[in-house]
């Protein structure tokens, strides 16, 4: 039970019944690495249960291939040589949790009321199956029923059209959207007149996307994965990509194997980040290889204090030998700011350093060393950076000392935040943006003849707040688990609640679905693996990688319901039942061919002149990337090092630093089993990771139950039912799992200015039972 000044939650802990035997988690030996045979055969063993062995194996062999489908996982690239099986085990529980022979109809909603399904896991949930037919919540109603595509839509658009303002809809977009359908929503938003387009990476790269805006003119990375093989140092900053990016660990291996030392910066010691063995390789299945040359375990957010010290190391090394350390022709032709970097960097004192870091400074010493010896550096960071107060500011501390040695804009060397959502990065590239670049906003215009809005919309946090005021009534989600995603779980549900109409575009049932505005909607869609096929034939749809190579994704199986339809038709149905008759000539025909939408993508979006052509060639189309040319499109046209205090945790006795995680048996909010294999444990999903002097400092033992308390701004938000877990982490951190400790996270608490919630920076206290006090100051 969740408590907020008395609410209760819309989350209840996972019923007995739908764990193993019991909420308590169950400690097994931590895994020593990433892939091997057991990887295999849990995807095998996904793979089998919920396709069958022939379709689950014929459709992996199309997964991530030229003339296949995109996984539905995260946007790590394929290589330019791909492998008969280019997939890992994660993007396997994906592709099988999404192709899954077993679906939901009608009779599923009749026998189960709204409130029974909140009495759920979100495990449970998501386990029932492909949802098949549009379903409704009528105002008043205790259970969903089934619905026709037509009273979808004439009832969306009354919804729409009743609003006294445009700016009173909200339009959110999960990463998975592909281009097509993302360009499409943002079109109709516009049209409709508001840039309320919140997304997910509002969430989670929101920061970096700034962050490197400033520093260097593009929110996008610098590198491809060629360089992976000509980098000399690899930096791994709040990462995990065992779980969350497991191809990536193929790249990073290679470039081990060739000499390139790999840094793992992370408060937890991930077996990922410590050894691999790749499961396409016999030695792979059964000895993994060392990765990290070096592991710096530092305290939650220390990562700014680390990075000033390594930038200590290298100005002090530049002291020693004058001109043969920094790269000067770099810094005087292409940066702007050194000189006020420098004085703050020597001006911050090795004890501030330490203390910010949690780590000695040999310890600091060392990465530096690898830093200086290296021709070429890459830097990858994910939300371990970026879910913080100062998450912009530790992106541009990346950058700083990235642009100390000129490694930014040459081979083998660059920044690259690691997304982790397969198209989040390219529903961006499409406008899904609460404000347009102005020469976007200016083509979008004159393309399709009407004036877009031009104030600035609402992102995730600000909708949620809109919502709970009662400013915004209809919330319509292409794609996503945005209750599941979105921090202050218990407000989100109250904001929820609070609209006329809220719709969701999903393929499973999950928590967002089921709390609904006075009418809530489930508009069921093809999958990435499924065939689209529109009146011109089988189409395919376009997404972007991590790495800023837009491609073809092409499903084949057939759908699990004939009543699905794809998401660009969603979006082209939406707007012809909502749009004024002026903007309806712009819709009709448009998804017969979805090389249309990309005639239109071509002709408003700068970088992606020709994607018809391009995108069926070998490779995909490249995304110009400006800074990898070192042309900077900042203010001043140069690369800006950025100076910023330090961040600062003074925390009261018995409190603690808490940074939400997720599983190795969960991608995103979707949560495939409760254990989590690489950690170690089993009924994982109530597990509080906790250094064991700090245990005893509060006199808690494993198997106790605890009470989890975060505090802000004098407000108290409590989750019981959770269960200490000795966890070699830092003294006066903890680890738990998200989404179920997102009720802890303060609505208020965001980054400065990129505004994403600080999943990793949760000030928590532990008590021990269901009421006691206990180690709170």
């Amino acid at each position: 039970m969740y408590t907020q000044n008395g609410c209760s939650s819309v989350n209840t802990p996972e019923s007995k019944k739908n764990q193993d035997d019991s909420n308590k988690p169950v400690v097994a030996e931590t895994a020593s690495g990433a892939g091997g045979l057991p990887s295999l055969v849990s995807a095998s063993r996904h793979l089998l249960k919920e396709m069958g062995v022939y379709r689950g194996t014929m459709t992996m062999l199309r997964a991530n291939q030229e003339s296949g489908f995109d996984c539905p996982g995260c946007a790590w690239p394929e290589p330019q040589q791909r492998s008969v099986a280019e997939f890992c085990e994660n993007g396997a529980k994906a592709i099988a949790a999404e192709a899954t022979r077993q679906t939901l109809d009608a009779a599923f909603f009749r026998r189960y009321s709204i409130t029974e399904l909140n009495q759920q896991s979100d495990h449970w949930l998501e386990s029932q199956g492909r949802l098949t037919e549009p379903m409704i919540r009528r105002p008043g109603a205790t259970h969903f029923e089934s619905v026709s595509w037509e009273e979808v839509f004439d009832g969306l658009a009354s919804a729409l059209n009743g609003l006294s303002d445009p700016n009173q809809a909200i339009f959110y977009t999960s990463g998975r959207t592909s281009n097509e359908a993302a360009f499409l929503y943002q079109l109709f938003a516009r049209q409709f007149g508001t840039n309320n387009l919140p997304d997910s990476s509002n969430l989670c790269h929101e920061s970096s996307g700034l962050g490197l805006s400033e520093s260097i003119g593009i929110g996008k990375g610098t590198v491809q994965l060629e360089d992976f093989e000509k980098a000399d140092a690899v930096f791994v900053f709040g990462q995990n990509p065992g779980t969350n990016h497991p191809r990536m660990l193929r790249a990073l291996q290679h470039a081990a194997r060739s000499g390139t030392k790999i840094v793992a910066i992370n408060p937890l010691r991930e077996p990922g980040l410590i050894r691999f063995g790749d499961p396409q390789e016999l030695q792979g299945m059964l000895w993994p290889e060392p990765l990290a040359h070096l592991y710096l375990q530092l305290k939650i957010n220390g990562d700014a204090a680390l990075l000033r010290g390594v930038a200590k190391e290298v100005l002090e090394a530049e002291r020693r030998r004058p001109g043969r350390v920094l790269d000067h022709p770099f810094i005087e032709e292409y940066t702007s700011g050194f000189d006020d970097y420098a004085a703050a960097v020597k001006n911050t004192s090795w004890h501030d350093i330490e203390e910010g870091s949690g780590l000695q400074r040999q310890q600091i010493r060392e990465m530096a060393d690898i830093y200086l010896k290296a021709d070429s550096v890459i830097a990858c960071w994910a939300m371990g950076l970026t879910q913080h107060r100062n998450g912009v500011a530790n992106v541009q501390e990346v950058v700083n000392l990235q642009l100390l040695r000129g490694n930014i804009g040459r081979p083998g060397a660059g920044v690259c935040p690691v997304r982790g959502h397969s198209n989040v990065q390219g529903a961006r590239t499409m406008g899904i943006a609460v404000r347009l670049k102005q020469d976007q906003f200016d083509k979008l215009a004159d393309h399709f003849d009407f004036e877009p809005p031009k104030g600035q919309g609402y992102d995730a946090v600000q909708a949620i707040r809109a919502m709970h005021r009662g400013d915004a009534k209809v919330f319509v989600a292409m794609g996503g688990n945005f209750l599941a995603a979105a921090p202050d779980t218990q407000l989100t549900a109250e904001a929820l609640r609070r609209c006329r109409l809220t719709a969701h575009v999903t393929t499973k049932l999950n928590r967002s679905q089921i709390v609904t505005g006075e009418t809530g909607l489930m508009l069921p869609p093809l999958s990435r693996s499924e065939r689209d096929r529109q009146k011109n034939g089988d189409q395919f749809v376009t997404v972007e990688n991590s790495m800023g190579i837009i491609h073809r994704s092409s499903g084949r199986l057939a759908p699990a319901s004939r009543a699905l339809l794809s998401e660009a038709e969603i979006v082209k149905r939406l707007a012809l039942a909502t749009l004024p008759e002026r903007f309806r000539a712009t819709w009709r025909g448009l998804t017969d061919d979805y090389d249309r939408i990309r005639e239109r993508i071509s002709a408003v979006v700068s970088g992606v002149d020709g994607l018809n052509e391009k995108v069926r060639e070998a490779g995909g189309l490249k995304y110009p990337n400006q800074a990898r040319l070192r042309r900077f499109n900042t203010k001043g046209g140069r690369a800006r090092f950025m100076v910023h205090a330090l961040p600062k945790w003074d925390l009261p006795a018995g409190r603690f630093l808490m940074m939400t995680i997720r599983s190795h048996d969960q991608y995103n909010t979707t949560v495939y089993g409760l254990g989590d294999r690489y950690r170690g444990l089993k009924n994982a999903r109530r597990a509080v990771l906790i250094n064991a002097a700090d245990m005893a400092m509060l006199e808690i033992k494993e198997g106790d139950e605890i009470v989890l308390t975060s505090y802000h701004d004098g407000k108290r938000r409590t989750l019981e039912g959770f269960f200490p877990v000795a966890y070699d982490i830092p003294r006066g951190c903890v680890a738990a799992y998200f989404p179920e400790t997102n009720p802890l996270v303060p609505i208020e608490c965001v980054a400065e200015r990129s505004n994403t919630p600080a999943y990793k920076s949760v000030v928590v206290g532990i008590a021990k039972g269901t009421g006691d006090e206990r180690g709170r100051a």
